[in-house]
């Protein structure tokens, strides 16, 4: 089975399809339903003062990938990473024919605050977990997971995964008031040009006014280590 679930959340819309529910036959003839299982991702924002972006979730077989190190962002990352929003990552997601079901969390997460998504898909031991959140009071610093099995977690279970930093590689790391989204500044989120390095690397964390980056807006709570968040995922069926 299926499912592509989307939510409305600051201002933007995520795709709503369903597909239908695929069943199997015993050996008798007799129809078997395929059992849903249901999976609850909690993240938590672990930094001082750097608000994540409302979490894009996506259950998948192997196949999909939300991005690779030392490639380039995909368009709906980009968007992710400068902007915070999750919209068009989701809708390229869900394009894809190995992607079982999608949905983004509830809001802005705020440092040490946590959200909760619920996926819910046909159970198999090999459906994998992506999910991407942006830093807000940054350039293009995104947080997340991308291609890790869940498939094998039990009913009642539970599995934690820390969220590294990653840097999308598509906007200049210069931490101006024009260009950071968060509310640190409010400056521009998502531009389509790409200005930097184009590949997405490991983030080695803001710079900022204190340490004399002379455009910068942002001070020492700004900064960030590994991890900056963690996920629990839970399969309560």
């Amino acid at each position: 089975m299926k499912r592509i679930v989307g939510s409305r959340l600051t201002g933007a819309v995520v795709f709503l399809m369903a597909f239908a529910l695929l069943s199997g036959c015993d050996n008798n003839g007799g129809v078997i339903p395929v059992s849903d299982a249901i999976y609850l991702i909690t993240v938590t924002n672990m930094t001082s003062n750097q608000p994540l972006s409302p979490l894009a979730a996506v259950i998948h077989f192997g196949g999909y990938t939300g991005w690779e190190i030392g490639t380039s962002s995909s368009t709906g990352l980009e968007s992710l990473a400068e902007g915070g929003d999750p919209t068009d990552f989701l809708a390229g997601a869900a394009g894809n024919s190995n992607v079982q079901v999608i949905s983004a969390g509830s809001g802005v997460i705020l440092p040490g605050a946590s959200d909760t998504v619920t996926l819910t898909t046909a159970e198999s031991p090999d459906l994998r977990l992506t999910c991407a959140a942006m830093l807000v009071n940054t350039n293009d610093a995104f947080t997340g997971t991308t291609d890790v099995v869940v498939g094998d977690i039990g009913i009642g279970e539970s599995r934690r995964i820390f969220l590294h930093p990653y840097d999308a590689g598509t906007e200049v790391n210069d931490e101006a008031a024009s260009t950071v989204p968060g509310p640190a500044a409010g400056g521009e989120g998502f531009n389509a040009e790409r200005l930097e390095r184009d590949f997405v690397s490991a983030h080695s964390g803001v710079v900022t006014q204190d340490d004399g980056l002379g455009t910068s807006v942002l001070d020492e709570s700004h900064r960030f280590l590994s991890p900056v968040a963690e996920i629990i995922v839970t399969r309560i069926q």
